[in-house]
C-alpha cells in the first residue's frame, strides 16, 4: 500500500455536503441519504444548513462554499438516483466501490443486507472516513466485533471491508486478494467521481484489474465526465480565480460515450445504457440550472456475459 503524504479528499466532503444539503428536500420517493450529515464535522454543516433554508450567507468566502454545495446537490441527486437504481437492478453478493470517499450507501440501502462491500480508496481518505464513521457513532462497540461494526456507524450491509489503494500506484488486484475479495464470484464494480482525476492510462489500468476479477454475470456503474468547451472553461475560470475549494484535485481524463463503450468492450464489459445527467434531473423534476454539468456528466451500466 502507497502512502504519499497526500491529505484526504476535499472533493469527498463537498460530495457528502451536497447529498446532505438535498435529503429530504429534493426528489422525494426517488433521493435520500440521511446518513451524510452525520459524517460531516460541525463547519461543514453550516454551508448545507444555509442551502437547505435557501438562505445565502453575504461573505464572499462563504458564499462561495454556499453556492458549492448547492451546485453540488444539483448534480449528485440525479447521480445518485442512476447509480442506486443500477446498484439495485445488478444486485449481487459482492459490491466494490473504487475511490469510495464519504460514500453512505452500505450504511443506508437495505438492499446491501446480504452483500459484502468493499470500500476502496487512497489510504488518507479512507483514514478520514473511519474517523468520522467513529464519531458518528450512537455508542462505542466491542473490539471483537466485525469490521461491518468496527467503524463505529452500523452498517446495513452484510460487511464493510475497507481496502487502501492509491489507484496510480498499487496493484488493486493484490489488495483485493488481501482484502477477501473472490474474483470467481459475480462482482457488482461502483466507480463514481473518480475517473475525471485520473489520466487515461490509469483509466484503463484500473479497467483492465477489474476486469481481470470480474466473473460472468458482473456488473460495472460506472461515472465519468464527457468532454465539454462550457464546462471546461468554467473550471479553468475557478482554479485562475482560485475560487474552487477543489481546485487542488484537477480533472485529467474525459471521455465520450463512444470511447468508453469501446475502453470497456476491449475488457469483456457490454454497455447496457449510458446517460447524461440533464435527462434524468429532468425525469425527476430536481433543478438544472447547472445544465452544462449535468450534460457533461454521464453514468454508464456495463455487464459481463
Amino acid at each position: 500500500m502507497s502512502d504519499s503524504g497526500r491529505a484526504a479528499s476535499r472533493t469527498a466532503v463537498l460530495v457528502c455536503q451536497g447529498r446532505a444539503a438535498a435529503d429530504g428536500t429534493a426528489a422525494p420517493g426517488h433521493f435520500a441519504d440521511p446518513v451524510a450529515v452525520r459524517l460531516l464535522r460541525a463547519a461543514e454543516r453550516t454551508p448545507v444548513d444555509e442551502v437547505r433554508a435557501n438562505t445565502a450567507p453575504k461573505g464572499w468566502q462563504e458564499r462561495i462554499l454556499y453556492e458549492s454545495v448547492r451546485a453540488c446537490a444539483e448534480v449528485l441527486v440525479p447521480r445518485t438516483v442512476a447509480i442506486d437504481e443500477a446498484l439495485r437492478a445488478h444486485a449481487a453478493g459482492q459490491l466494490v466501490i473504487l475511490g469510495a470517499g464519504l460514500d453512505t450507501r452500505a450504511w443506508r440501502m437495505p438492499e446491501l443486507a446480504r452483500t459484502d462491500v468493499w470500500e476502496v480508496d487512497h489510504p488518507a481518505s479512507q483514514q478520514d472516513k473511519r474517523a468520522r464513521l467513529t464519531k458518528a457513532a450512537p455508542a462505542p462497540r466491542a473490539p471483537e466485533e466485525d469490521d461491518r461494526l468496527a467503524a463505529g456507524l452500523p452498517a446495513i450491509a452484510r460487511s464493510v471491508r475497507f481496502t487502501p489503494v492509491d489507484f496510480t500506484v498499487d496493484d488493486l488486484g493484490a489488495a483485493l486478494d488481501g482484502a477477501g475479495h473472490d474474483p470467481a464470484a459475480p462482482t457488482t464494480w461502483l466507480w463514481e467521481g473518480v475517473v475525471p482525476y485520473l489520466t487515461r492510462d490509469e483509466v484503463r489500468a484500473t479497467v483492465a484489474a477489474l476486469a481481470a476479477r470480474t466473473a460472468p454475470g458482473s456488473a460495472l456503474v460506472v461515472n465519468y465526465q464527457a468532454p465539454s468547451v462550457r464546462a471546461a472553461a468554467g473550471r479553468l475560470l475557478t482554479r485562475v480565480l482560485g475560487s474552487s475549494i477543489t481546485s487542488g484535485e484537477p480533472w485529467r481524463s474525459l471521455w465520450r460515450p463512444q470511447q468508453m463503450a469501446s475502453l470497456l468492450a476491449q475488457y469483456g464489459l457490454q454497455v447496457v445504457s449510458d446517460d447524461n445527467l440533464l435527462a434524468l434531473a429532468h425525469r425527476l423534476g430536481t433543478p438544472a440550472a447547472g445544465r452544462t454539468s449535468l450534460q457533461s456528466s454521464r453514468v454508464a451500466v456495463a455487464e459481463s456475459h
